[in-house]
């Protein structure tokens, strides 16, 4: 039964109104004061809806659901009052009431409404992330409720206590102690920090000496390195970011915490372990890429907020009159232009495009949700915007990282090299995600007709002509571009957003509260993957993951095709845990040098390596492309997500096998062919 909770002073009216109530079948408790009504409302987890009179003597109807919302801002409260003015009502509405009703209201009414709150209660627990919790046996308390799963929390303690307390394995061992000789067989030439390594220096005394860690570093003067660090202390640390990374990919995927929670334990587990010293920990969480994050969600507040969207949308998508247009004509275009153009700030400007489009159509078609609909609109962006990445070395810092690997074996591919290789990749790819949504979510989609064209087209119209707002943040918005396109590699992708959110505050489009309402946890998110992956990084755990995963490929892809092929799996896997980058650059220096010794050449190994990095389909962390379009995928109306964690893993891992099985056999085995190397 439904528990609802009456506070009334007029005896008479509440004891008939509680026992009509309870005859519907509602669990009611009736009180005569404000002051009860906190303390039951405080301590009953199980209520649902409170009728509350406006004006009552001590605490009044305003005072109690002020203090209510402090602590229950999910239970929906619904006012009475015989005294009603609009002021009154005005004063609930902004205290947040979720209904207004004068008295004595008609009984069915208040019944319907009710109803009705109890069904807001569900929407307005997913925004405050009050997890759904339903009493029963020790096992359904230890699955849970999504963002509160006690059972998978203790299992991910359990999990890292062994990685903590286990041995190190002997291989982890000599890669972390052995010196650098600057040759070829070198087992350290992964290690990201390789070329940083002094002669006969190892991964431990490097990190050590790095990051000042030793039993004195924390009383070492600036400049000073302490005891040296030794193999065995390396070692755990590498263990450990193993076992974190496990831990957080396993929360992430069931949802055992809220996602902001998890990024905040892979710090903490950094800190408490020593991984870093405290300062190494808060710089390897604010990366520029997580500057970047924060900033484009920022500045899609503005272009929202201003319309200028509409006017985006106009230009892009003006033929895409259905649905099948949208997938199969606009998608490969986009993939094609991030091949050449940031993917992350195009996606920032189309995903809002796309939410309009979503609510535009539900509700032309009387449908409260289409969780189909947004899920198809919201990935196939997504993944064709991540399909875009093999197309140039503009496409991101990771096809970058692999020219800089094969410059030092001096074969590094041109610019228009890399294009012809890379490029008919592109196309293809966004056709078969296009094919992938198409097929697997047409029949689940509520509403059929989704002419993306028009509705841009009248919600452009709706709002006037463009204002001097409008054109001041497009000026802003192509200045940024340009910057991004000329300044990158001096102020990185991070420090031309955030200025551009200083003028765009100092023109007075953008107030601090529309920063501030930006998606926290997202930020918290990714910065947490760049802190993930920092630390697999220095510690050499992702050179022993690449090193172990070489050391178990069968003779048949030692070389050739079949190393290429190998690569692009546990590149495409690894890309998944952390950043691009840190993939391509703990892989590719194991990889390529492979290719020069077993007679193959570097290229095909090199683009293998750096293309399959783009395959980050199935975690949010995997690029900021999968962080940007979950934190914008959320109801227009109840705020709540519309693609969850759980909707990237499914779609996320098919895409990904599809990605991996086009690249092997339209591109490796496919016009490679022909091109010859």
């Amino acid at each position: 039964m439904a528990k609802v909770l009456l506070v009334d002073d007029e005896d008479s009216f509440r004891v008939a109104l509680a026992r009509r109530l309870r005859l519907r079948g509602y669990d009611t408790i009736d009180l005569n004061n404000g002051e009860e009504a906190i303390q039951v409302a405080r301590n009953d987890l199980e209520l649902e809806v409170i009728v509350l009179d406006l004006k009552m003597p001590g605490l009044d109807g305003s005072e109690v659901l002020r203090e209510i919302r402090n602590f229950r801002p999910a239970v929906q409260v619904i006012m009475l009052t015989g005294h009603g003015s609009v002021k009154s009502a005005m004063d609930s509405a902004r205290l947040d009431a979720f209904a207004y009703l004068d008295k004595p209201c008609d009984f069915d009414e208040l019944v319907r409404t009710i109803e009705e709150a109890r069904e807001a209660k569900v929407h307005a627990m997913t925004r405050h992330e009050v997890p759904q919790i339903v009493k029963g046996s020790i096992w359904q308390w230890l699955l849970g409720v999504h963002n509160h799963r006690p059972g998978v929390v203790l299992l991910g303690m359990l999990v890292l206590a062994i990685t903590a307390f286990s041995p190190p394995p002997q291989r982890l061992l000599e890669l972390v102690s052995s010196p650098k000789t600057g040759l070829a067989s070198d087992p350290s030439q992964g290690y990201a920090d390789y070329s940083d390594l002094e002669m006969d220096e190892s991964i431990s005394q490097h990190y050590g000496r790095t990051y000042k860690l030793g039993k004195k570093a924390t009383a070492l003067s600036e400049g000073e390195s302490g005891q040296e660090f030794t193999p065995h202390q390396a070692a755990f640390r590498a263990r450990i970011m193993l076992g974190i990374l496990f831990v957080a990919a396993m929360f992430w995927a069931t949802g055992a915490v809220p996602i902001g929670i998890t990024a905040l334990f892979v710090g903490v587990a950094m800190y408490f372990f020593g991984v870093l010293r405290p300062d190494g920990v808060a710089k390897a969480f604010t990366k520029d890429a997580v500057v970047f994050i924060f900033g484009v969600l920022a500045i899609s507040k503005a272009i929202t907020k201003t319309g200028l969207d509409r006017r985006i949308g106009l230009l892009l998508l003006g033929y895409a009159k259905s649905l099948n247009r949208l997938l199969f004509l606009f998608l490969p275009m986009f993939a094609v232009a991030c091949s050449f153009v940031s993917e992350h700030a195009l996606i920032a400007f189309i995903m809002p495009l796309f939410m309009i489009i979503y609510d535009v159509s539900i509700r032309a078609a009387g449908v409260s949700q289409d969780r189909a609909l947004a899920v198809m609109l919201a990935l196939s962006l997504c993944y064709a915007g991540n399909s875009g990445g093999p197309g140039s070395p503009a496409a991101g810092g990771r096809n970058a990282i692999m020219l800089g690997i094969l410059s030092d074996y001096n074969v590094a591919p041109s610019f228009a090299e890399w294009v012809a290789y890379g490029l008919p990749f592109v196309p293809v790819m966004a056709l078969v995600v296009a094919l992938y949504f198409f097929v697997v979510l047409r029949k689940k989609i509520l509403v059929k007709n989704v002419d993306a064209a028009a509705i841009i087209r009248r919600n452009s119209e709706k709002i006037g002509p463009m204002n001097a707002s409008e054109y001041k943040t497009a000026a802003v918005l192509i200045a940024l571009i340009l910057m991004w396109m000329t300044l990158s590699d001096v102020f990185g992708m991070g420090g031309p957003v955030i200025l551009c959110l200083v003028v765009l505050n100092i023109l007075k489009i953008l107030r601090w509260k529309d920063i501030a309402a930006i998606p926290w946890d997202v930020v918290f998110l990714y910065a947490s993957a760049a802190a993930l992956g920092k630390g697999l990084a220095v510690t050499g755990a992702a050179l022993y993951l690449a090193d172990t995963f070489v050391g178990v490929l069968p003779e048949f892809m030692s070389s050739g095709e079949g190393l290429a092929i190998a690569v692009s799996v546990f590149t495409a896997l690894a890309t998944n845990f952390m950043s691009d980058g840190a993939a391509v650059s703990a892989i590719g220096p194991i990889t390529v040098p492979m290719a020069t010794l077993s007679g193959t050449n570097p290229w095909m190994i090199g683009l293998a390596t750096a293309f399959a990095s783009s395959f980050a389909h199935v975690l949010v962390i995997g690029t900021p492309n999968n962080a940007i379009v979950y934190a914008l995928a959320k109801d227009p109306v109840t705020g709540e997500q519309l693609v969850t964690l759980g909707d990237f893993i499914k779609h996320g891992a098919a895409v990904l096998l599809l990605s991996l099985v086009v690249l092997w056999f339209w591109v490796i085995l496919g016009y490679w062919q022909f091109m010859g190397f």
